[in-house]
């Protein structure tokens, strides 16, 4: 029991520590909340414009797959300078390892995680069929036929 008192410790000083914050911001913080308290303030500047918008969740999923992606790298660098050293074995636990990493990232993709701003107005734009007539006919890209009727 005795090995175990300095994480016992540690967990009741944690759990202490976040009651008190949460205790010193009720008695602490505004009482009335005031337009002029709750706005945004930073550097002495009082924002004239609302944000455009929020960034959206997927923001957020490709930057964690970016961050995973990154640790993936700093991983295969000690893997490649003792690669003759592991063998086969070494060669089917790195398989494995970018597997289990490539594969969340592949579904990122392939949902259209990371199709957005820009190149999404794009694609969007390339993918609405022509209106040639009163129906809806797709976009054919133009063959050299088609330009020489007279």
């Amino acid at each position: 029991m005795t090995d175990y008192l300095p994480i016992l410790t540690m967990i009741v000083l944690v759990v202490l520590f976040i009651a008190l914050s949460f205790v010193a911001s009720r008695l602490l913080g505004p009482k009335r909340p005031h337009p002029a308290k709750t706005a945004p303030y930073e550097c002495g500047i009082v924002p004239e414009l609302e944000p455009a918008e929020r960034f959206p969740v997927r923001f957020y999923l490709v930057a964690m797959a970016f961050i995973v992606l990154d640790v993936e790298i700093i991983f295969l660098y000690p893997f490649t300078t003792v690669f003759r050293g592991l063998a086969v074995y070494g060669l089917v636990a790195m398989g494995a390892f970018l597997l289990v990493l490539l594969v969340p990232f592949a579904y990122l993709l392939s949902s259209g995680a990371v199709d957005w701003g820009p190149a999404k107005r794009l694609g969007e734009q390339a993918a609405r069929p022509v209106l040639r007539s009163r129906e809806a006919v797709p976009a054919l890209p133009a063959g050299p036929e088609e330009g020489r009727a007279a």
